[in-house]
C-alpha cells in the first residue's frame, strides 16, 4: 500500500460510522464561490449600465499594453515629440499666414469621411485656427496610438479607439461657442433653436431615465407603411411567426424561396415601404416567397440556446416544403440569419430525408469571423465575460447595450451630429422607413448570444469545422447548393473581406457580388435607386481561388440594382412555373391565419 492509500485509509477509520472522508482541498469553499462570481456578476451588471457594456477590464489591459511598450520605446517616444513639435510648428505658420492672408489655405485636411468642417463658416475666423488646431492634435493622437512595436492588434485597435472618442467629445463641432452654423442660427433665431434644443434633450433624459428605449418612427407603422406586402402568417411557435406572401401574378416560380433575416433586429428591413420592399419585388416577379418573423426574447426566455433557433429555421423548411410539396426551396439569409442558414444549410446537405435546397444567398452574412470588423473592438475574452454578466443578470441582452456599441463605432455620425442638430440647432428628428426600422429593436436571450459570441467570434467553429448540430459536426464546403453571395463595400458590421472568405470554405459555385453601401443600404438597393453599382462573378465548382483584392480589380462595375442579377440568377434555377400553391399548411382554412405582418414584429 502506498502513501496516499494509507492516509486514505486512515481517514476513512477516523471518520465515525463509516462517515464520508472530507472534501478535496479542491472543493472546500466551493459554495462561497459561486456566490462570490453571482456577486461580482451583479457588480458587472450595474455598471455596464454606464459603459454602453464595454468592459473597464479589457479597455485597461489595452492600455496597460500599449503604455508598458511605448515605455520600453525611448526612441519612438522621441519621435512623437518631434512629431508633437512639428504640428506645433505648422499651426503657428499657418496662424501668421491667416493673419495676413485670411484666404491662406488649410494646413491639414480632415479624412474623407469626416464632414464635420465642411461648411463655409469654417473657413472664417476665429474659427479656421479653431478646427486646423483640433485636427492636428487629431492626427497626433492618431500618431501616439498606433504604430508601437509589440503591442497586440488588437489593443492597438482599443486604444486608438477609445483615444478618438475622448478626442471627439471635445470637438469644436460640439460646442455652441466654437461652432459658427451654430451660433449662426442662435443669432438669426434669438435663441429659438437652443429653446428647442433643450427640448429634444429634456425629452431623451425623461425616456433614458424610465427605460423608454422606443423613439418616435413617426409614419412608418409595420402593416401599414411598411412591412405591408399582403400575405398570412401560416405557421407560429415559441420563436418564430412564418409568413407566406399572397402571389401577386397568375403564376410562379416552381421553387419557393424563404428568408431568414436576423434575429438583432425586426425581419422588415426585407419588406421596407413598397417601393424598395425586397420580398414585394420578388413576389411582383412570380416568386412565392416566405419570410421568418422573430420572437423578441424576454427575461423567460433566457435559456433559448443557438440549437433552439437553428431548430426553428429547420421547422421553417419544413413548413415551407409542406406547403410546397415536392419542390426544392431556395433559402436565403441576411446577417445573422445567413450564418444560422448556412449552419441549416451544411447538416441538410448530410441529412437524408430533410428538405432539400434548391439555392442558398447570403446577404451581408459572415461564416468566418476572424476579420470581425468593427465589432471586434468588442470582442476578447474580458469583454465576452463582462458582457455575459451583463446578460445573465436579466436573461438578454439590452437592445440599449446593442444600440449604444453601434453608435460609437460611428458616433460622428450617430452620436453627435445628432447632438448638434437635435440639441443645439433644434432641428427634429429626421426619420425615413430605413431609420424607423433601425429604431424597433430586438433584444436578444442569454444563452444563444453568449454561445454565438463564443462559437463564432472566439472561436470560428462554422469555418473551422467544428460546429456541431445535433451531434453532428457540419461543414460548409458540404453544402452542393449554388450560393450566390452579396456583400457590401462599406459594411463596417460584415466587411467584406470577411463575407469573400466563404470562397475558401465551399465547394459549390459561388456567384459573388459587391454592391456598394453600407450593411443596410446596401441591401437596401432597389432598381432606380441613384448612383447603385455592383460588381458580379462567378466561381464554378473547382475552380482556384482568387484573393479579394486581385478579384475586385479583375471584375467590371454594373451600374444599377444588383436585385436585377439575383432575380436572373434565381429564374435560371428555376424548373418552370405554375398556379400558385395554397395559403397555409394543408388543412388549415385560409381565413383562420393571422394576417401579416403577425404579432412577434410588433413585440417590444
Amino acid at each position: 500500500m502506498n502513501d496516499v492509500q494509507a492516509t486514505v485509509g486512515a481517514n476513512k477509520a477516523l471518520a465515525p460510522g463509516g462517515a464520508a472522508p472530507p472534501p478535496r482541498i479542491d472543493e472546500v469553499g466551493a459554495d462561497s464561490s459561486a456566490i462570490a462570481t453571482d456577486i461580482d456578476r451583479l457588480f458587472h451588471a450595474m455598471v455596464g449600465q454606464f459603459t454602453a457594456g464595454l468592459s473597464p477590464a479589457a479597455i485597461g489591459l489595452a492600455f496597460d499594453d500599449w503604455f508598458r511598450h511605448l515605455l520600453m520605446a525611448p526612441a519612438r517616444r522621441l519621435v512623437l515629440l518631434e512629431k508633437g513639435f512639428d504640428r506645433q510648428q505648422r499651426f503657428l505658420r499657418y496662424l501668421a499666414a491667416v493673419m495676413v492672408d485670411p484666404d491662406t489655405p488649410p494646413c491639414i485636411a480632415p479624412l474623407p469621411q469626416d464632414r464635420r468642417f465642411d461648411g463655409a463658416g469654417w473657413r472664417e475666423w476665429p474659427f479656421n485656427i479653431i478646427h486646423q488646431g483640433f485636427l492636428l492634435h487629431q492626427q497626433w493622437l492618431h500618431n501616439v496610438t498606433t504604430g508601437v512595436r509589440g503591442v497586440s492588434p488588437h489593443h492597438e485597435q482599443v486604444v486608438a479607439f477609445v483615444s478618438r472618442q475622448l478626442l471627439d467629445t471635445v470637438s469644436p463641432v460640439n460646442f455652441l461657442a466654437t461652432n459658427p452654423d451654430v451660433l449662426a442660427a442662435t443669432v438669426r433665431e434669438r435663441g429659438a433653436n437652443l429653446v428647442r434644443g433643450f427640448t429634444h434633450f429634456a425629452s431623451d433624459l425623461a425616456s433614458a431615465a424610465t427605460g423608454r428605449a422606443t423613439p418616435d418612427t413617426g409614419q412608418f407603422l409595420p402593416g401599414r407603411e411598411v412591412a405591408a406586402t399582403p400575405g398570412k402568417v401560416v405557421f407560429k411557435n415559441r420563436l418564430i411567426e412564418l409568413i407566406q406572401y399572397a402571389p401577386a401574378t397568375a403564376e410562379v416560380r416552381a421553387e419557393p424561396l424563404l428568408f431568414v433575416p436576423a434575429w438583432i433586429m425586426k425581419y422588415y428591413i426585407l419588406d421596407l415601404s413598397p417601393h424598395n420592399s425586397l420580398v414585394k419585388y420578388l413576389v411582383d416577379r412570380g416568386h412565392t416567397v416566405f419570410m421568418i418573423s422573430w420572437h423578441n426574447p424576454a427575461s423567460t426566455d433566457r435559456n433559448l440556446d443557438m440549437d433552439a433557433y437553428l431548430h426553428a429555421v429547420l421547422d421553417a423548411l419544413r413548413a415551407v416544403e409542406a406547403i410546397v410539396p415536392g419542390q426544392k426551396i431556395h433559402a436565403a439569409g441576411y446577417c445573422l440569419g445567413g450564418t444560422l442558414l448556412t449552419m441549416a444549410a451544411a447538416w441538410l446537405a448530410q441529412m437524408p430525408g430533410q428538405p432539400v435546397l434548391a439555392s442558398l444567398t447570403l446577404l451581408a452574412a459572415q461564416t468566418d469571423f476572424t476579420e470581425a470588423g468593427e465589432l471586434s473592438l468588442f470582442i476578447d475574452d474580458s469583454q465576452l465575460a463582462y458582457l455575459d454578466d451583463i446578460m445573465w443578470s436579466r436573461g438578454f441582452l439590452d437592445t440599449r447595450q446593442m444600440s449604444g456599441a453601434f453608435q460609437l463605432l460611428r458616433s460622428n455620425d450617430l452620436v453627435w451630429s445628432r447632438v448638434v442638430n437635435e440639441y443645439l440647432m433644434g432641428r427634429d428628428p429626421a426619420m425615413t422607413d430605413l431609420m424607423a426600422w433601425n429604431a424597433d429593436t430586438t433584444r436578444m436571450p442569454y444563452k444563444m448570444h453568449s454561445e454565438y459570441l463564443q462559437r463564432f467570434f472566439l472561436q470560428n467553429d462554422l469555418f473551422q469545422g467544428r460546429c456541431v448540430v445535433d451531434g453532428t459536426a457540419v461543414a460548409i464546403s458540404n453544402i452542393d447548393a449554388p450560393m450566390f453571395v452579396v456583400a457590401t463595400e462599406a459594411d463596417h458590421v460584415a466587411p467584406w473581406r470577411s463575407v469573400y472568405k466563404i470562397n475558401l470554405a465551399a465547394d459549390a459555385e459561388v456567384s459573388f457580388v459587391l454592391t456598394n453601401g453600407g450593411h443596410n443600404a446596401g441591401i437596401v438597393s432597389e432598381p432606380g435607386h441613384h448612383d447603385r453599382r455592383y460588381r458580379l462573378a462567378r466561381r464554378r465548382e473547382g475552380e482556384r481561388y482568387i484573393d479579394p483584392d486581385a478579384w475586385r480589380k479583375l471584375t467590371p462595375v454594373v451600374e444599377g440594382s444588383w436585385w436585377s442579377a439575383w432575380i436572373d440568377w434565381l429564374d435560371r434555377l428555376s424548373t418552370g412555373c405554375g398556379a400558385p400553391p395554397a395559403m397555409g399548411l394543408p388543412g388549415q382554412q385560409a381565413a383562420s391565419l393571422a394576417a401579416a405582418p403577425g404579432q412577434y414584429v410588433f413585440e417590444h
